[in-house]
């Protein structure tokens, strides 16, 4: 995963242009990068955290279980886990 790696350190100083070519990579990595996305976006700040959760929800629902099992293990994550299932689901349900 030295590509996914090297994708979330670019993104500490992207500007717009870059944050959403970096998004795209990620979401092109697919389910693979789920487990170190709901990782990351426990403790990543910013425009980091932003693009990682827009990733997630773009991933859709592989990334649910992930981040149900993450909001029961840390509890100041409930809330975010919660708000991005939600987003997920109600994508699917759009599409």
């Amino acid at each position: 995963m030295d590509k996914l790696q090297e994708i979330l350190t670019k993104l500490e100083t992207a500007d717009n242009t870059t944050k959403n070519q970096l998004e795209n990579e990620l979401v092109n990595i697919g389910t693979s990068a789920v487990p170190v996305l709901v990782e990351q976006l426990q403790i990543a700040k910013g425009v980091k955290r932003g693009v990682v959760a827009m990733t997630l929800i773009r991933i859709g629902t592989d990334a649910v279980d992930y981040l149900k099992k993450a909001a029961d293990k840390n509890d100041d994550f409930k809330w975010v886990a919660k708000y991005l299932v939600n987003e997920i689901e109600c994508t699917q349900h759009v599409a």
